[in-house]
């Protein structure tokens, strides 16, 4: 039995795709295959059924990833174990970020990381609160920047920094031009919102149930450059921290106007997983968050005055 094979099941699982799962590995796509058919002809049955959009688990594959990811998580338990013994901190960190801040951290992170700790290896996982909050609660990832709406933030999570919601549309749009606008006035603007189950969508629901207020959700979509991208296309407006269209908003290309009575606040924290001990190298990776989240969000969080 080798590792590296059974890597090649697990990434091939969640990818659905053995070129995916070679360029996510860093290996040709023939050693993927070639590693899936020794597992197969070892243990005598097929592990995936070939698709018209990739691969999928055979019915016994799906019985064996679950045993495949248990040794995994083992085998990176003992690799942890020995890193930590060692007192230098090395090995995988799994990070999760937000659309707003990974473009504004992930350079300065990386710099920081291999001046330091050129032992740690980071895996970035990219996307909503919701969706990097359950992976954190299940332990596949060790750490996330995640936004928490409101002003307070759960117990045992680290407040980073904290952030409004502005409303981003296409320049000319009238609502825009004073660079505040007001809840009630969301009734006139057709939006573009994440789907629920989603922090901000229950948020805008919640407060438009409390002002009366109809809002006008013309599409659902699950990605803030997707949101973007319609937005710069159509009069559809977006909800969004001004440091997710920093970008677009100096080259003219969006214009933003803070969201107000209410506002909606973010507060930016960071969540560890409970699922094994921190280690040396995940609490290096969090104070280096701790230090590039805030001085981001004072430099892109909003507007310039």
């Amino acid at each position: 039995m080798r590792y590296e094979r059974l890597d090649v099941i697990s990434h091939v699982a969640e990818l659905g795709s053995l070129s995916k799962a070679a360029k996510a590995l860093g290996i040709a796509q023939s050693a993927v295959s070639r590693h899936i058919a020794l597992l197969e002809e070892r243990w005598g049955d097929r592990l995936f059924e070939r698709t018209g959009r990739g691969v999928t688990l055979s019915g016994f594959g799906q019985r064996m990833l679950p045993q495949v990811r248990a040794l995994l998580a083992q085998a990176q338990r003992l690799d942890d174990l020995a890193h930590e013994a060692s007192g230098i901190p090395s090995g995988v960190v799994h990070v999760g970020m937000l659309p707003s801040i990974t473009r504004h951290v992930i350079g300065q992170l990386m710099t920081a990381m291999s001046a330091k700790y050129p032992a740690v290896l980071l895996r970035i996982t990219e996307g909503f609160s919701g969706a990097l909050d359950e992976q954190v609660t299940f332990g596949h990832l060790d750490l996330a920047v995640i936004n928490r709406y409101g002003r307070t933030a759960p117990r045992g999570e680290e407040v980073l920094a904290r952030m409004d919601t502005y409303l981003v549309g296409r320049p000319g749009n009238p609502l825009l031009a004073t660079g505040q606008i007001t809840f009630s006035q969301l009734s006139k603007v057709a939006l573009a919102v994440p789907s629920a189950p989603n922090g901000l969508r229950a948020m805008l629901d919640q407060i438009a149930r409390r002002k009366r207020v109809q809002l006008n959700i013309r599409i659902e979509i699950d990605t803030i450059s997707a949101i973007k991208d319609v937005v710069r296309k159509s009069d559809v407006c977006g909800l969004m921290p001004y440091a997710a269209v920093y970008e677009e908003a100096r080259a003219g290309m969006l214009m933003s106007a803070r969201v107000l009575q209410p506002s909606i606040p973010r507060t930016i924290t960071v969540g560890i997983t409970r699922q094994r001990p921190i280690s040396r190298a995940t609490r290096a990776v969090l104070s280096e968050l701790a230090n590039l989240v805030p001085l981001a969000v004072r430099k892109y969080g909003a507007p310039p005055t």
